[in-house]
């Protein structure tokens, strides 16, 4: 039985995604039953998945509304390589619990994990004015905290509530109505799954510092007609410089992506090749086909008239 990771406790939005994963592609669980592992941290399942102690591991990467998350993304790049092969999004909505019913005036303290309570501040902020937030370390560790008396209600999970028992007293609870957060399954390298034609590959590149090399390592992509939907700095871990981590539309069998990946790595310090896999959403427009110039090439090579 193949053992894959997740940023837990039990009840959070990463183990729905897992399930989730794991139901749109059940090849990585062997088509059968895996042993789910709960880990404190995004760092921690990763450093399962290097350490061969799992096959796998899934962790939020992308949010709508907070963006990137830093736990992940850094800990993709510190260590021995590892690589992205599937990504599935869960729509997020959160449900506030109790122990039982009572009154919304009668809420005094809500316990939340802090990426949770900034995806629902405007709402606390007017439904629950007089509530003070808690922090827990998680949205099942929310859920744990109304159950032993720490606070009144929980912005939590669905799931958590059927796990602890907890009344629900509230549900689809969101600041925005097209809320959702990314999920990626992680494993050690191995071949990039197989084209679909709506893939995305994901980079991280260390450049000189030197003026312009950013802008130079933008014109790669820009001059092949490449979508390139996310760039991010985050800090190296020596003071002083930055690494740019790169999201673009397509697949590495793609030759405009192959191209731009071969020219980047001439050019860069270091590069790390995260994965190509398909996107589990529409992320953007396509590579251009080089089938037309290939096709024309080969004629040439032919000595045809063309």
């Amino acid at each position: 039985m193949p053992a894959i990771a997740y940023f837990g406790p039990s009840g959070t939005f990463t183990e729905m995604a897992l399930e989730q994963l794991l139901t749109e592609n059940p090849s990585f669980g062997d088509d059968g039953d895996v042993e789910r592992v709960s880990a404190t941290s995004p760092g921690r399942v990763i450093d399962l998945v290097r350490r061969g102690e799992v096959a796998y591991g899934c962790v939020p990467i992308e949010s709508s509304v907070e963006g990137s998350v830093p736990a992940t993304l850094d800990a993709l790049i510190k260590g021995s390589r590892v690589q992205i092969f599937a990504e599935t999004v869960l729509d997020i909505a959160f449900t506030l619990a109790t122990r039982g019913p009572m009154a919304s005036s009668d809420i005094t303290t809500i316990a939340a994990y802090p990426v949770a309570s900034a995806q629902v501040r405007e709402t606390l902020e007017r439904d629950y004015p007089r509530a003070q937030l808690v922090t827990s370390g998680s949205n099942s560790a929310a859920a744990q905290d109304v159950v032993e008396g720490r606070a009144d209600a929980a912005i939590t999970t669905p799931l958590s509530v059927r796990l602890y028992g907890l009344h629900a007293l509230a549900t689809g609870v969101a600041d925005s109505d097209e809320a959702n957060t990314r999920f990626v399954l992680v494993g050690r390298p191995g071949p990039v799954p197989a084209r679909t034609g709506r893939d995305r590959t994901s980079v991280t590149l260390d450049l000189p510092n030197v003026p312009g090399s950013l802008m130079a390592a933008m014109y790669e992509f820009a001059t092949r007609g490449i979508d390139l939907t996310r760039i991010e700095s985050r800090p190296r871990r020596e003071p002083g410089g930055f690494f740019f981590n790169l999201d673009v539309v397509g697949h590495l069998d793609d030759p405009p992506i192959a191209e731009a990946l071969g020219a980047l790595h001439r050019r860069a310090t270091a590069m790390h090749f995260l994965g190509s896999w398909p996107s589990a959403r529409p992320n953007g427009t396509p590579p251009p086909s080089h089938q037309q110039s290939d096709q024309w090439l080969e004629s040439i090579r032919q000595g045809l008239d063309r």
